[in-house]
């Protein structure tokens, strides 16, 4: 089972069984990437000198050598962060864990209380999925291993599957399988003979309320604090024992990381970049002009339609439960790119979400002022003579979007109606099915802010940031055996983006004005100042293209019987109308390649793990 992560670990491996009171066992298995302290005494399973405590573990504790300062009575025998796992666990119990400032699933047995305690990161940047069934738990970094576990029969958790088609991921707690979950971000599992417990250490909604009350009032204070925060999260991410890069894609966040470790380091940093011969999507040349201006070590590579096409069959290999955010192409080929020359590449990611950097979060601010008006449209269209004639379904896609936003715990989430229609009625329902989980969060007043744009803000970080961003960028680095470090995701610069005002954030329209302002410190103005490009795969194209004979065999109705996951006559129905008229686009709500994209990613991924049981 522990093969089946070979690529997250090709440096080293290891596995023990330890037997605990009353016929109880734990096993516990790693693979390792040799970041610090490449020697065997970074070997894991790892035990505490008194043989205690065994840990094994994913990721990195930065700040692991102010740790061991204050741990100076732990008689230490290597120079890598999880023996401070270990002696931060013997001097404070698990709430060591608040003393920690990284990415991490961890999995630590105490020999003396008999349990078991896994514990995520505070964002989710590193998976832990866990298995429960009959009192016994399974735990791992994927669930690949989980599935190559005796009696594990891999039922599909159909609760998810409308949910996935719309959002394109599958969210924590929740997993594709029944009984299996994702530990969430900020949390830790004790288990213990059978039974477990929560306890949630580090939450956004919790967080944010408390930085609220100490706000910082002035903006050059504000920036100030900020840029010296950065400045000592990417020199603590800049600390291994292997070469060491940077991603740039040209945009503000990773020519901003980019410029702080170039500042920090002592030679050149070496950068990456993929560009696209298709033009509109291309980056490539503001990342060479950025790297230029640093002075870094740059290497890009330009692709074409084939290389990312060629890619798509690895999905379900790397991804191993459906994801089809298709994103995740590019950065696969950054990826690789990068892990040509270097094994751990520093990233941008997080400065959307605590900065305030999508152009969701326009849109949103614009129909929180006009909700009232749609309100009063929602109204009049309902009224009898006018319901009968049906006239929600004439008005304009975006007067109906805002007009049909009515639920209260989804506000900053709206959409088009038929595209929701589209995903609930795909998947098949029936006598005996659970009830599936509503497609949006409905957890908005949970929040306790009035401000839609603050709290789609805290929505994507709860939800979209580690579903969908991290969970892509593990995956797909890992695949490479690359790991990816993000500063801006640093515990403090989280903690301090809650006190920075919101209009220090989005100032006068201009979404992420401080963390600009201090990119502008670095780099010239005119080098980042320009419209936001996103990734684009040709998904139509794809998928009425070289896809389409692919996707016809998936949505045929005598295999979508056979399969018995979704509506066979609906879908088959669905797909075979869409290849005929194609893609109308995003702005008329008819924008199915998305939606057929999904229903392909698992099928591509029903294919890879469960061909057997059509």
């Amino acid at each position: 089972m522990n093969d089946t992560m070979y690529h997250r670990g090709p440096d080293d491996s290891g596995a023990e069984i330890y037997e605990m009171s009353e016929g109880w066992q734990v096993g516990f298995a790693q693979r390792r990437l040799s970041i610090m302290d490449l020697s065997a005494l970074g070997h894991q399973p790892m035990h505490s000198a008194d043989q205690r405590v065994s840990v094994v573990y994913n990721g990195e504790i930065y700040n692991f050598q102010e740790l061991k300062e204050e741990l100076a009575d732990y008689p230490f025998r290597s120079n890598c962060d999880t023996e401070v796992i270990i002696a931060a666990y013997l001097k404070w119990g698990i709430q060591c864990v608040e003393r920690f400032n990284g990415m991490f699933a961890i999995a630590l047995y105490d020999r003396e209380t008999q349990e078991v305690c896994l514990i995520r990161d505070r964002i989710g940047k590193k998976p832990l999925y866990y298995w429960y069934e009959d009192g016994n738990l399974v735990f791992a970094s994927e669930l690949k291993p989980i599935m190559e576990c005796p009696g594990f029969t891999g039922q599909i958790e159909g609760r998810v599957l409308s949910r996935y088609l719309f959002q394109q991921y599958i969210n924590a707690p929740e997993s594709i399988y029944e009984h299996v979950y994702k530990v969430e971000p900020g949390t830790v599992l004790r288990f213990s003979k059978g039974n477990f417990r929560f306890w949630k250490y580090w939450d956004v909604k919790q967080v944010y309320a408390e930085a609220q009350r100490r706000r910082i009032q002035d903006y050059g204070e504000a920036k100030e604090q900020l840029k010296e925060a950065l400045k000592k999260s990417v020199k603590s991410r800049m600390i291994a024992d292997v070469p060491l890069g940077s991603f740039l894609s040209g945009g503000y966040d990773s020519s901003l990381i980019t410029a702080i470790a170039q500042e920090c380091a002592d030679s050149p940093v070496k950068t990456f970049s993929i560009g696209f011969h298709e033009e509109k999507y291309n980056e490539a040349k503001y990342a060479r002009a950025v790297a230029d201006h640093l002075g870094t070590r740059h290497t890009e590579l330009y692709i074409d339609e084939r290389d990312m096409f060629d890619l798509v069959e690895s999905i379900p290999k790397y991804y191993d439960e459906p994801f089809a955010d298709s994103s995740e192409i590019a950065t696969m080929m950054v990826s690789k790119l990068a892990r040509e020359q270097v094994t751990v590449a520093l990233s941008g990611d997080g400065g959307d979400e605590f900065f305030c950097g999508y152009n969701i979060y326009e849109n949103v601010a614009q129909a929180q002022k006009l909700d009232r008006l749609g309100g009063m449209v929602y109204g009049l269209c309902h009224m009898p003579v006018l319901k009968q004639m049906h006239m929600m379904e004439k008005l304009p896609f975006k007067v109906r979007v805002i007009a049909g936003n009515r639920e209260k715990e989804s506000k900053t989430q709206f959409g088009a109606g038929n595209y929701l229609t589209r995903a609930k009625a795909m998947v098949k329902a029936g006598e005996g099915v659970r009830e599936p989980l509503p497609i949006h969060y409905l957890t908005e007043s949970s929040y306790h802010v009035n401000d839609w744009q603050i709290r789609r803000m805290l929505l994507d970080m709860d939800t979209y940031l580690p579903g969908d961003i991290l969970c892509k960028v593990d995956r797909a680095s890992m695949k490479y055996s690359l790991e990816t470090r993000c500063p801006i995701l640093d515990t403090d610069v989280m903690e301090l983006s809650y006190r920075i005002p919101h209009g220090f954030k989005y100032a006068g329209g201009d979404k992420k004005h401080i963390l600009k302002d201090i990119a502008y410190d670095y780099i010239p103005k005119e080098l980042l100042e320009r419209p936001k490009v996103g990734f684009g795969v040709p998904l139509d194209k794809w998928l009425r293209g070289p896809l389409k004979e692919q996707l016809l065999d998936y949505s045929s109705y005598d295999f979508l019987k056979r399969q018995n996951i979704f509506d066979a006559a609906y879908v088959s129905n669905m797909i075979g109308e869409y290849i005929k008229t194609g893609d109308a686009g995003p702005a008329t709500g008819a924008n199915y390649s998305k939606l057929t994209w999904s229903f392909f990613v698992f099928q591509q991924w029903y294919q890879t793990y469960h061909a057997g049981k059509i």
